[in-house]
């Protein structure tokens, strides 16, 4: 994997900081997106509101053909009062910059959508999803918010189950041109924003972080993040990965009643 561009959002903190550095190190090109200017090196940094589809496009129109990947890193977290944001950015954002790059993609290319732990109730919100997918326009969002009871904990978790559904989605597109998506979902991750994410899931997140020692880092999702951007990934397709110190797993277990099989 060698001298590729890349474009990585949410690059000034978090898990796209780390992705730009690790990109940066390994000798590739990265185009950094994020509303705030990042403090480490990228090679051209353009400015991006998710929550603006015309930030969206002016943002876009600025990249040239020829990117070997993408990884959507940028997101919000269940911040009260942020309900609309939230899906905005980490969703609606999200797919709106990915379609309109992707006719500027390398056929071969990868796409990295960064979900979570939080989107793994999607096959109970499967409907929700889809109904939230024909959204369009600020009005109908704010709607659908009051109307379906969204709390910033749900508008995350839906926003995140959408993700995960339309990587999905969109698998088999990818790949009549050559081309792959996949997603990541993290655990608890020790960035900037974990104290939303306590203040959100409390108690239920305190013990999972117990049970698998310790939170993330961010380095660590970035290093599967640079991976599944990578050739040597390339019969990944279509799929959504764990990168959660066991939690998913502790949580399948405990359900699934699996103590039984020790």
């Amino acid at each position: 994997m060698t001298d590729k561009t890349y474009a990585i959002t949410g690059v000034s903190n978090g898990i796209g900081k780390e992705l730009s550095k690790l990109l940066k190190l390994k000798g590739h090109r990265v185009l950094g997106f994020d509303i705030a200017k990042p403090t480490q090196d990228v090679d051209q940094f353009i400015a991006l509101d998710l929550s603006r589809p015309s930030s969206i496009v002016d943002a876009c129109a600025q990249v040239s053909d020829g990117l070997d990947g993408i990884c959507n890193s940028a997101g919000l977290p269940p911040r009260d009062g942020l309900e609309e944001q939230i899906l905005a950015v980490n969703y609606f954002g999200t797919r709106q910059f990915t379609n309109e790059l992707q006719a500027k993609l390398k056929d071969g290319a990868s796409v990295v959508n960064m979900a979570s732990r939080a989107g793994h109730g999607w096959p109970n919100g499967i409907e929700q999803v889809k109904r939230l997918s024909k959204m369009s326009g600020t009005s109908n969002v704010q709607k659908f918010i009051a109307e379906e009871e969204i709390t910033p904990v749900r508008a995350y978790d839906l926003s995140k189950e959408a993700i995960i559904l339309w990587t999905m989605a969109s698998s088999e597109n990818y790949l009549n041109r050559g081309m792959r998506i996949n997603s990541i979902s993290p655990g608890a991750v020790n960035t900037q924003i974990l104290d939303d994410f306590q203040a959100a899931f409390g108690d239920r997140m305190t013990k999972n972080v117990e049970r698998a020692g310790r939170s993330g880092t961010a380095d660590e999702i970035a290093q599967l993040a640079m991976f599944l951007l990578s050739p040597e990934s390339g019969w990944i397709k279509g799929t959504d990965i764990s990168i959660d110190g066991g939690m998913s797993a502790f949580a399948t277990s405990d359900r699934l009643e699996l103590s039984d099989l020790l």
